[in-house]
């Protein structure tokens, strides 16, 4: 299945994809929040191990639920939908950290398509933070970025670089190249 109205925003942590993401709710726009975030404060709330400094192949598969299930609960109306990260990050991530890729996570990347241009946000060190659920340093995020850049090319997709600027800015741009 293709959600044409589907478009990812992609890249390493701390790059702004949230802030964009957030901008663009407050606008009306459908948004679907990155998943990681609340899977690491529910892990951590419950003494649960699906934690990336702790068992990183539950944790990927934690986030791969996830992104089916929000995959799966969006109608291909016209609207756009944006998505703080796709099922092909998963592959990036599975990739950066070693990790095996499995079959289930070829197959759902594969029949579980967005629209064709995916937003990828690059490593920005002047807005870049760490906090308690984001523990990388900024040489992760910037590896991150690049195996997230060869992971939706991989899969097919044209990548959209998002420029450093501000909020306003960078949604304008989005909302210019859909």
């Amino acid at each position: 299945m293709i959600l044409q109205n589907g478009y990812v925003f992609t890249g390493g942590p701390g790059a702004g994809k949230t802030s964009v993401i957030t901008a663009l709710a407050m606008k009306g726009f459908a948004v679907v929040p990155e998943s990681g975030r609340q899977i690491i404060q529910e892990q951590v709330a419950s003494g649960g191990e699906a934690l990336p400094w702790a068992n990183k192949i539950l944790f990927r598969d934690r986030m791969l639920a996830a992104a089916v299930h929000d995959f799966e609960r969006q109608v291909p109306d016209g609207q756009p939908v944006f998505f703080d990260r796709g099922i092909p990050d998963l592959i990036g991530y599975s990739k950066l950290e070693n990790l095996p890729v499995p079959a289930v996570l070829e197959e759902y990347a594969t029949g579980m398509r967005y629209h064709p241009r995916v937003f990828i946000f690059p490593p920005w060190e002047d807005i870049y933070r760490g906090d308690t659920e984001r523990k990388q340093d900024y040489a992760t995020a910037v590896a991150t970025y690049e195996a997230m850049q060869g992971a939706y090319t991989d899969s097919g997709y044209t990548l959209v670089t998002v420029p450093p600027a501000n909020v306003a800015d960078r949604v304008a741009f989005i909302l210019a190249n859909l």
